[in-house]
């Protein structure tokens, strides 16, 4: 379908995109991707906005990739949604019996009728025809939206730990001996931490849970009743033209507020034997699932262990890429790579047999990917981390928190790990 297009000149952009997410709320279905100005090399928009479906698939894990294919062919369309981490099934003789309190769909995209580019002081706005006379009007309703809400106190939200502390370690324990038996060299193992009978306001969430870290790939995901609050560093993968960049992340350190410690933190984390060698290993992984679909030769590390700074930590990035034939199609490129090395590890296949083993929760739209597909078969996905889930249909609030598990780690150590991972989505709850 035909798309009308008019550009808009914002006197305020930061202020316009507040007025267009709380706009946004009225629509049953939302896409709301916002780079926080994180300027990279392979950056597009400062914010996107999707809403209301004009199509839409949703479906279990069972041939999700053949049906993703087909709604995208035949669609030829901008398409919005997720990828849960349960569609590994799909691709291998996995399964996913792990207790799921929150009961979101494997997989989900939608057709937007209406849609919103962002860049510096202009808005692009693409409405599908049959909305093509509300343009004006919207753009109207959103500059003079309420940018600023007053939120009402909810009810305290008691969260609880799925996994304790005394079974942690005992799992973690169990993951090295299949280290050190040769089975893995590493996986990432996670917790969640949940809330029942709990009832948040999800864009007030968000906000709190965005402005601590201010992160290149922060989602705000609202389907019906279930919502997705993301604050995530990580780019999953990206497809442009005929290039496909890999991002993963391993390896973190805290900020400090003193410049030369700071300085020196950055030093440590680009030099500490642990984090590299857990990077490089999840490095060697992407450029195997990468090899899946290139053209030969085609692969290559653009940047290996890059340290890079945001607004609470430094993290250790690696950029791989590869070249495709114009014929292989973006959700063969998916399918092929997924999950995400750095959510899995490696090798993957019996890294995610271990992992099903030893967690105790579905990990469902936690560790999978949101993003979004162009018309012509391009696409960028981030990976879901440092991220509320909530549904408000059954009043279940979760984060999941992990971290890499290698041969060097001691089980107290990743457990204190997970536990600052944790504090963030801790503090926005209260």
């Amino acid at each position: 379908m035909l798309r009308a297009s008019k550009v808009f000149t914002i006197e305020n952009p930061q202020e316009f995109k507040m007025k267009l997410l709380h706009w946004s709320e009225q629509f049953r279905e939302v896409v709301f991707l916002d780079s926080n100005q994180y300027h990279q090399k392979y950056s597009n928009y400062e914010v996107v906005l999707a809403v209301d479906a004009f199509t839409s698939i949703k479906t279990d894990f069972y041939n999700a990739f053949d049906d993703l294919h087909q709604y995208q062919s035949k669609t030829q369309d901008w398409l919005f949604g997720y990828l849960s981490y349960d569609l590994k099934n799909d691709t291998e003789a996995l399964t996913s019996k792990n207790f799921d309190g929150l009961a979101f769909p494997d997989l989900f995209f939608f057709q937007p009728k209406k849609l919103f580019f962002l860049k510096e002081n202009h808005v692009e706005m693409q409405y599908l025809n049959l909305c093509n006379d509300e343009l004006e009007e919207d753009f109207s309703a959103i500059s003079n939206t309420n940018s600023i809400c007053d939120f009402a106190t909810l009810r305290e939200i008691k969260i609880q730990q799925r996994i304790s502390k005394e079974a942690y370690l005992q799992k973690v324990s169990k993951m090295l001996e299949y280290i050190h038996h040769g089975d893995i060299y590493e996986a990432n193992f996670c917790m969640e931490f949940f809330a029942k009978d709990a009832t948040i306001n999800p864009i007030e969430i968000y906000h709190k849970l965005n402005a601590i870290s201010q992160p290149p790939f922060a989602v705000y995901f609202k389907n019906y009743h279930q919502y997705l609050l993301s604050a995530s560093p990580e780019r999953y993968l990206k497809k442009k033209g005929a290039k496909v960049i890999s991002q993963p992340i391993k390896g973190t350190a805290r900020r400090n507020s003193y410049p030369i410690l700071d300085e020196q933190s950055k030093v440590d984390l680009e030099n500490n034997p642990k984090e590299r060698a857990e990077n490089i290993m999840i490095v060697d992984l992407v450029r195997n699932d990468l090899s899946r679909t290139s053209t030969k030769g085609s692969v290559e590390v653009e940047e290996l262990c890059g340290i890079y700074t945001f607004k609470q930590v430094h993290q250790m990035i690696s950029t791989v890429v590869s070249q495709v034939e114009n014929t292989t199609s973006a959700v063969e490129i998916i399918k092929t790579t997924f999950p995400m090395g750095s959510m899995t590890g490696a090798p993957k296949i019996s890294a995610m047999k271990i992992i099903e083993e030893l967690e105790e929760t579905k990990r469902g739209l936690y560790s999978g990917a949101v993003g979004y597909f162009t018309p012509h078969g391009d696409f960028d996905f981030n990976v879901v981390i440092r991220s509320i889930l909530y549904n408000a249909k059954n009043q279940y609030v979760s984060f999941s928190v992990g971290s890499a598990i290698t041969s060097e780690a001691t089980p107290e150590g990743e457990y204190e790990e997970c536990l600052l991972k944790a504090k963030a989505m801790f503090e926005v709850l209260k």
